[in-house]
């Protein structure tokens, strides 16, 4: 199996000759957006490839890719409509486009992410498409936080808040919804203006996208806010653009919350697992935000399983 390592050298190959078919001369470095084992991203020029994770399903890929391309004004379009193969790995085309910019988060797109998923969660999903992977991702946290972690003093409230978490969150049973098309993986890191610089904003990254619960797209916002870790402001501007623009997640008026508390109970467990297990591989402690999405999994765990609702509706 082809690490992320080996596939690099020739992904950087790969996207200049695409970026520059005609073999022209070209002095646009290399430059690397993302080297982990579930996906390389490499830049060159105005052309972006990636490498999927050495599992990923070609089909069902593809269907996800069918997805981007037939919404282009909701999620950033592939420059071609099927993966590739290289060393093993299936591997994407996509434009560039500007990424949110981590240092200035005041001017974070809150209204347009909320409106770009408002959009997705109103499109037909095509025949055959896969389940979203935000429980199995969450999931895949808690088996990381066990295997490098399991006596870390932070893990014990984490495990007990994730007990408490109905089966299909914790992807142990089918979700509820089966039907509606969700992005499976929202954050600010999803978003990029193209084209870059000026355009408008596209939601990015499709290896999550599938049919299941649309209150999952909202949960990490409404888990950084009820964490504290995002502004009240913040919070219901993204919300009020979500109701605005007709996102089915939540109801129209009142309390969003009898919806949202399963999925964002969900990923503040799977903040918190990745955050002990990240500080642990690290040998570093847990920094303040850290520590409060583990706080949050200590009032979390006091909850009984009994009282949890098995479905968002």
């Amino acid at each position: 199996m082809s690490t992320a390592a080996d596939v690099l050298p020739a992904l950087k190959a790969k996207v200049r000759s695409t970026a520059h078919p005609e073999s022209t001369p070209c002095s646009h470095p290399d430059t690397v957006l993302a080297e982990r084992a579930d996906g390389t991203v490499v830049r060159h020029a105005n052309t972006v490839a990636k490498a999927h994770a050495p599992d990923t399903d070609p089909t069902h890929l593809t269907l996800r890719l069918t997805v981007a391309t037939a919404n282009p004004d909701i999620l950033l379009a592939p420059l071609h409509p099927t993966p590739a193969s290289l060393h093993g790995r299936l591997i994407t085309f996509w434009p560039y486009g500007t990424p949110v910019d981590p240092e200035t988060p005041e001017h974070a797109p809150w209204e347009a992410a909320a409106t770009l998923l408002a959009h997705l969660h109103q499109c037909p999903a095509p025949p055959g498409l896969p389940a979203m992977r935000g429980p199995a991702k969450a999931a895949q946290a808690i088996t990381r936080l066990r295997t490098m972690a399991p006596h870390h003093p932070a893990t014990a409230p984490v495990l007990r808040a994730w007990r408490t978490l109905p089966t299909w969150a914790r992807a142990e049973a089918p979700m509820p919804d089966t039907t509606s098309l969700c992005h499976g993986d929202l954050h600010l890191g999803q978003l990029v203006r193209h084209p870059a610089t000026t355009g408008p904003w596209r939601l990015i990254d499709v290896d999550d996208l599938g049919v299941g619960v649309p209150a999952w797209d909202l949960a990490r916002p409404a888990a950084w806010y009820a964490c504290g870790l995002l502004l009240p402001d913040e919070w219901t501007r993204f919300l009020t653009a979500y109701r605005q623009a007709g996102g089915p997640a939540v109801p129209a008026h009142g309390d969003p919350w009898p919806v949202l508390d399963v999925p964002a109970r969900a990923l503040t467990v799977q903040t918190a697992a990745l955050a002990i297990a990240k500080s642990t591989a690290a040998g570093r402690p847990l920094d303040d935000a850290q520590q409060s999405v583990v706080d949050a999994c200590d009032r979390m765990g006091g909850i009984p399983p009994e009282l949890v609702t098995a479905s968002p509706k």
